[in-house]
């Protein structure tokens, strides 16, 4: 899974074809919830799935952020189901009313799994924060991005991946985003 996805020059990213990298793995390790009741892979056909793997004190997640929650208030009518693994870091990352008052504080409304015994983790054999996995309405994982940057790519293969879902009417533009405080972009 180290390959980079990029389209090739000339060619509209949505016409390159993304491979299979592997099925979406379950989250039945999850030890909660947050914001949704428990969610799978079965119930997940249909959708396309953004899966993002932080914690609330990295600082690479919390640059990321502006930019998921956008998808998510943009996408998530086209069919985009964004799931937000919290996997801690620290001692305190552990403890859920911690990650909820963050997860409220910091305005994330998609659904989070609390993977306080690295079960999820371990199932995507994931070894970052942040991490993305995009996952098409079939349940195969077509892509991921390790750390920040490379929102526009990332953009492109939502939409893609909604596209090849039946999404027909996308809006192609960029989200924008109006990053502040600790989300901003480091300099």
């Amino acid at each position: 899974m180290n390959a980079r996805w990029r389209a090739p020059a000339g060619l509209h990213p949505a016409s390159a074809r993304l491979p299979v990298e592997g099925e979406l793995p379950s989250f039945s390790g999850a030890t909660g919830w947050l914001n949704s009741p428990p969610l799978t892979p079965a119930g997940l056909r249909g959708k396309v799935a953004l899966v993002v793997f932080g914690t609330y004190t990295c600082i690479n997640w919390l640059r990321q952020l502006p930019y998921v929650r956008a998808w998510a208030g943009k996408y998530s009518g086209d069919g985009l189901v964004i799931i937000g693994v919290h996997t801690p870091e620290f001692g305190f990352e552990h403890d859920v009313d911690n990650v909820h008052r963050a997860v409220k504080s910091m305005r994330v409304d998609y659904p989070v799994a609390i993977d306080n015994d690295y079960a999820t983790w371990n199932a995507f054999d994931n070894h970052y924060w942040p991490a993305l996995y995009f996952a098409d309405a079939q349940g195969h994982i077509r892509h991921h991005h390790f750390g920040e940057g490379e929102y526009q790519q990332s953009e492109m293969i939502i939409q893609q991946l909604l596209a090849e879902a039946g999404s027909g009417d996308i809006n192609h533009d960029p989200v924008l985003v109006d990053a502040r405080g600790a989300e901003a972009p480091a300099d």
